[in-house]
């Protein structure tokens, strides 16, 4: 087979491969936009995200005053003592008595300490954190597509050369078979034959199983089997030195933006376990009427504090303090993984591209081995063995070729990852996002549902985020 015949064979395998799903051209661009859309973690953590959201909303109604009411209905029967006999008889009378009352109660916290409004920042620290994390689980999101879109890629290409690899093989066989037949060559070179041919098919074989497993992790992670995946650009890598990369790192990686939200949470939980011997003051007042008609109403003010808990106050302060030196340590955990995460993507991608250049040559060197042995076993001084050696060898430098270029591509998403830069808007898109401050805004005053305007609002807010 010539190296054109070769070319023919592979470009026939691609259309048999793709069949019917070359119809619908899908660029990387399109796996990650509905990657984006049909992610039922990304789900999971805006609902995590929305129920942080609602912290803030309990946390503001602690200095808001509460209102209940209470109504209260009863009916009283008497139970006279009949004397008159030896024995004295109870028997319920014919009289009794109803009483009916409502009250309106009011409570007002006046003053705490300053709990609830440390309680307040805590909670708005925590919907900033979680935001973090949500920006965390896009970034894996876009990434599991990455991988998914060029594990299939790669298993495509796979197969190609794998088919590539049996049909000229197929032509070695018929060729060695064809020179035994008038006595140019032995048996020897014919079983040889068979045998490369027999190793090439169950290649071709696992390269097969390797692409099902590739498409069945594209559905996983996109949503739908993949259609004819379009090369693309590398990756966008905006600098273009690992200090560089490091840098950006400690500035935008949402695991340690989000752990330096937990300090500042765990320094306001310090405070509030400070601020728990202050004494509390609130306000209440109540208005009672009863069945007759008369009014009642009390207006008081109440102060209260510790005095003697057994310990427990100064222990809550002191665990308090332990856990924001837990969180410290944890933002220095966090940011050495970070920088050692950018350093090992950066180093597979420079190892690819060392790869890439010397595959290149050897694919090269193969391919003029390759033609030289081709020529040397018409004129007989090749033996079969000795093409079918080179023949493995050109194999083999196109497999690593293929494989050190998608590893450059992908070391390139993953410094993006590690950089906390793998998002949609980083990567331009083009898509509508979800706004993590449009329920946020909603809820943080707390509104009462099918009520108020904000409540309606926020009803068809949340019927939205349903469907």
């Amino acid at each position: 087979m010539t190296f054109k015949g070769y070319a023919i064979a592979t470009a026939t395998a691609m259309s048999l491969l793709m069949g019917a799903g070359a119809a619908r051209a899908e660029s990387l661009a399109d796996a990650l936009v509905l990657a984006y859309r049909h992610s039922g973690l990304l789900e999971k953590n805006r609902a995590v995200l929305r129920a942080a959201d609602e912290g803030v909303a309990q946390a503001i109604a602690t200095l808001r005053p509460v209102i209940d009411y209470v109504a209260q209905a009863q009916r009283t029967y008497t139970f006279p003592n009949d004397s008159a006999g030896a024995t004295p008889v109870r028997r319920i009378s014919d009289g009794f008595e109803d009483t009916a009352s409502i009250a309106i109660t009011a409570d007002l916290l006046l003053y705490d300490g300053g709990r609830s409004r440390l309680g307040i920042d805590v909670a708005k620290e925590t919907v900033l954190a979680t935001r973090e994390a949500l920006v965390q689980v896009e970034q894996q999101v876009l990434f599991n597509a990455v991988t998914a879109f060029w594990g299939v890629r790669e298993a495509i290409a796979f197969v190609n050369l794998r088919q590539s690899n049996v049909d000229l093989n197929s032509e070695l066989l018929r060729a060695a078979q064809e020179r035994f037949d008038v006595g140019e060559v032995t048996r020897t070179d014919v079983a040889l034959a068979e045998a490369q041919l027999a190793a090439a098919r169950s290649q071709l074989s696992s390269a097969r199983g390797d692409l099902e497993v590739a498409r069945a992790q594209y559905v996983e992670f996109i949503g739908q089997p993949p259609g004819t995946l379009t090369a693309t650009d590398a990756a966008p890598v905006s600098v273009s030195t690992l200090e560089a990369a490091q840098a950006v790192a400690r500035q935008r990686h949402p695991n340690i933006l989000a752990d330096m939200r937990g300090i500042t949470i765990a320094e306001l939980n310090v405070l509030r376990a400070e601020a728990a011997v202050r004494p509390t003051v609130s306000a209440g007042a109540q208005l009672s009427v009863d069945d007759n008609y008369n009014e009642a109403a009390s207006f008081g003010v109440t102060m209260s504090g510790p005095i003697y808990r057994g310990g427990r106050l100064t222990s809550a302060y002191r665990q308090a303090a332990a856990r924001r030196d837990e969180t410290r340590a944890d933002l220095h955990v966090t940011t050495d993984n970070v920088l050692q995460n950018v350093a090992q993507a950066w180093s597979q991608r420079d190892v690819a591209r060392a790869r890439i250049q010397s595959g290149q040559l050897q694919v090269r060197a193969a391919e003029i081995a390759y033609r030289g042995l081709q020529e040397e076993v018409s004129l007989g001084a090749r033996t079969t063995l000795d093409v079918l050696n080179a023949d493995q060898d050109l194999q083999d430098a196109r497999a690593n070729l293929i494989s050190a270029r998608i590893d450059d591509t992908l070391a390139g998403y993953t410094i993006l990852f590690a950089m906390g830069m793998l998002t949609v808007q980083q990567l331009g898109l083009g898509i509508t996002t979800y706004d993590p401050s449009a329920y946020y805004n909603a809820v943080s005053d707390g509104p009462v549902r099918k009520v108020s305007p904000q409540g309606k609002k926020l009803d068809k807010l949340m019927k939205s985020l349903a469907r």
